[in-house]
């Protein structure tokens, strides 16, 4: 029997994850499963792994191939460097020592180059939201100058508009003024 290491998709549209399962190949893609070893979710970011690392390499070992995604998870999750060193060990080129600590020197480095891009994207994120306030600032800057200018503009206007009237109502007061006098002049 020709064993796969695959995923089964689950979830909603839009919105899947992924079991990774072990399956005979002649199985449909969300059928018949021989053993679930883990699952993806890439709707996290970054994308969510959990596997069962000792049953993934014992189906490696005997014999399962992995699609090509799956390769990908197993590749990161250093299934496949353990698969490696262990062919290493049964060569006789090291000790099962010294392939544990190979092993360990890589997840190490490995994990120090997620960590990296983690602390990058979160920093980009940041910048990103920074210059984002800035922009929205200079936005609100420009938009309270435009309505100062307004407000200025209209109470000039309203000055004006006052200070003709004030005028208007003077030279109404002015003119009727000498008009009663001029009788009493007489």
């Amino acid at each position: 029997m020709a064993t796969k290491i695959r995923l089964q998709r689950h979830g909603r549209k839009g919105y899947a994850f992924y079991p990774i399962v072990i399956a005979d190949s002649r199985a449909p893609r969300d059928g018949r499963f021989i053993e679930r070893i883990g699952s993806y979710n890439p709707n996290t970011n970054p994308a969510t792994v959990t596997l069962n690392f000792e049953r993934a390499l014992y189906w490696l070992n005997v014999g399962a191939q992995p699609t090509d995604t799956v390769r990908s998870i197993l590749s990161h999750e250093g299934v496949l460097m353990m698969k490696h060193l262990q062919g290493g060990v049964k060569k006789g080129a090291f000790s099962e020592e010294e392939a544990q600590r190979r092993f360990a020197a890589w997840k190490q480095q490995h994990q120090a180059s997620v960590d990296a891009v983690c602390a990058d994207m979160a920093s980009k994120k940041e910048q990103d939201l920074k210059a984002r306030l800035e922009a929205e600032a200079a936005v609100n800057k420009a938009k309270a100058e435009v309505v100062a200018k307004k407000k200025a503009e209209l109470a000039a206007a309203k000055a004006e508009a006052e200070a003709a009237a004030a005028a208007e109502q003077a030279a109404e007061t002015a003119e009727e003024t000498p008009a009663e006098e001029a009788p009493a002049a007489e």
